[in-house]
């Protein structure tokens, strides 16, 4: 099953970095009450969703580990990125974004993913891709696949954090319904 959907957001970066770390912190309340590992694959946020996650005390017991992949040859060789999927519709895609977080899932031991690639700008942007366009994949073991892409708002580092602030409220969201 694969599910897809578009928005747009705006948040400040101070709320943006605090709802990480509490979201983080319930994501893993709940990875530890369904005995779940997950896993990231990161393009755009570099690592932040991941370095959100081994913040909170005791993410050893459900995060299994991360992978940064910013190029196109890194979602390839690292996630299993189709480079028809590349060529078809781009990194910045939920395509990309789904094909990411099975990936993620299919090189580890979690049961969940998230994926997340997009244009956090300056530069880099188009008009069918505009900086702040940023697309999500969430994957689980039993088959299910999710994808969204959000508009962001703001600086380079605002829509990092925002990405990383909406991948980890997915995460919750898929938890939180089964």
């Amino acid at each position: 099953m694969i599910e897809s959907g578009a928005d747009e957001r705006s948040m400040t970066d101070g709320a943006a970095a605090a709802d990480a770390y509490t979201l983080a912190a319930r994501v893993g309340q709940a990875l530890l009450k369904h005995g779940m590992l997950v896993a990231t694959a990161e393009s755009c946020t570099g690592g932040l969703i991941a370095a959100a996650m081994t913040s909170v005390a005791g993410s050893s017991s459900w995060f299994d580990r991360g992978f940064v992949t910013y190029s196109n040859e890194a979602k390839m060789e690292m996630l299993g990125v189709a480079p028809a999927t590349l060529e078809r519709h781009g990194a910045v895609s939920e395509p990309t974004a789904q094909e990411m977080a099975v990936g993620a899932l299919s090189k580890s031991g979690a049961h969940i993913a998230v994926a997340v690639t997009g244009v956090a700008g300056p530069g880099g942007g188009t008009q069918a891709k505009p900086v702040g366009m940023v697309c999500f994949g969430w994957a689980r073991r039993d088959g299910r696949v999710w994808s969204e892409t959000v508009h962001f708002a703001g600086n380079r580092d605002t829509v990092r954090r925002e990405s990383v602030t909406a991948a980890l409220a997915g995460l919750e969201a898929r938890l939180a319904n089964g």
